[in-house]
């Protein structure tokens, strides 16, 4: 049993939270709600690098070489694109990075929309049309939420905001898919894409509202039917897409090809997306309004918070927290050192003021969650 649990150990800190600089955060330890949300925009703005759209080689086409290429699935060197990408392989086809007439597959000044697999380009996760366009700087030419996608399914995208479908009008060769919205609270249509990715392009829809969050009362003036913008400073996104966000980025958590992509943007523009370092902080943010109804499909799934623990309490945040019973914590040494049953619904934190400092687990049925006491 106890190699086991060692084994389970590794494959959790394989993918465990990226490690910003020393003091990068700093400021932010108390903080909660929209007063950690504009504490995170000055840190996330201060030294913040516009390296350009990119013509031929530079900007955008630049970062892509290090922040999306494929070392996870294929582990073959091509782009990470994941509005192509098939997690349980094979893919349908790839991209080499760079341009043509460099051997690779960047999309140029000619390209065909007529069918999958023609070039890849720049993709913004939150359409550009929904901030002013390609000439708004700094955000048309921010990595960390524009990533290298299928020429012909980005244009299939369009300018439609996520969202999930139970009726499809068009689906992608890796499944991703177009159609009117079945998520509570908005009926237009939407651009849904895999479950694999789902978190990844969650955390970055909030990075976006969290670094520019000075600037989004002048967005909502832009594309008002589709554009999920609310035109506060504080929430940034309308309740329904804030919903939808909380929902996937507990769905999908942070993976390693996320951290590695965050690291690789630091390294060229210098600041970094504080939900894959901190993903608890997503839930000490914003709140979801979905009822209990709405949930009862979705996966338990619960991150905890803060994290390093400092007040000698740990507390539970996410959908399904009723069904819990018991959370079971363990040390290093997969030796159990607290286990408590109670009602998580009503009561969602843990006392763990007799802990000594050090990294934990925390167990429920469905989950094991990394946490560390300083």
């Amino acid at each position: 049993m106890k190699k086991i649990f060692t084994v389970l150990l590794a494959g959790i800190f394989s993918a465990a939270f990226a490690q910003a600089p020393p003091d990068y955060y700093n400021g932010t330890a108390g903080l909660t709600g929209y007063t950690l949300k504009s504490k995170l925009s000055e840190i996330i703005s201060d030294g913040a690098l516009d390296l350009g759209y990119g013509t031929g080689t530079g900007g955008l086409w630049e970062t892509f070489y290090t922040s999306d290429v494929d070392k996870y699935y294929e582990n073959n060197g091509t782009v990470l694109d994941m509005y192509s990408e098939r997690p349980a392989g094979p893919d349908a086809y790839e991209y080499r990075l760079g341009r043509v007439t460099d051997g690779g597959n960047q999309c140029g000044t000619t390209n065909s929309m007529e069918q999958e697999n023609s070039c890849y380009n720049r993709e913004h996760t939150l359409p550009k049309s929904f901030f002013g366009g390609i000439n708004a700087r700094p955000m048309a030419n921010d990595a960390h939420f524009i990533i290298p996608a299928d020429y012909y399914v980005n244009g299939q995208r369009f300018n439609y905001p996520y969202g999930e479908t139970n009726d499809p009008d068009w689906t992608s060769s890796n499944g991703s898919k177009v159609g009117g919205c079945s998520f509570p609270d908005y009926g237009g249509t939407i651009f849904e894409p895999i479950d694999e990715f789902k978190g990844d392009l969650a955390r970055m829809q909030l990075y976006f509202i969290t670094r520019y969050e000075t600037k989004l009362q002048n967005f909502s003036q832009y594309n008002p039917s589709m554009n999920p913008i609310d035109g506060s400073r504080e929430r940034g996104y309308k309740q329904w897409y804030i919903n939808l966000l909380l929902k996937w980025a507990l769905q999908d958590p942070v993976s390693q090809k996320e951290i590695d992509r965050n690291n690789a943007i630091y390294a060229r523009q210098k600041n970094r997306n504080p939900f894959i370092d901190h993903p608890e902080w997503v839930f000490m943010i914003w709140n979801s309004t979905l009822s209990s109804s709405e949930v009862a499909a979705f996966k338990t799934r619960v991150s905890v918070y803060p994290n390093p623990v400092r007040n000698g309490e740990i507390h539970l945040a996410g959908y399904g927290l009723e069904k819990i019973k018991e959370v079971r914590i363990y040390n290093m040494e997969g030796r159990l050192v607290k286990s408590v049953s109670q009602d998580f619904s009503n009561l969602r934190t843990v006392n763990i003021k007799e802990l000594p400092k050090g990294n934990y687990i925390l167990r429920t049925e469905e989950q094991s969650l990394r946490f560390i006491i300083n």
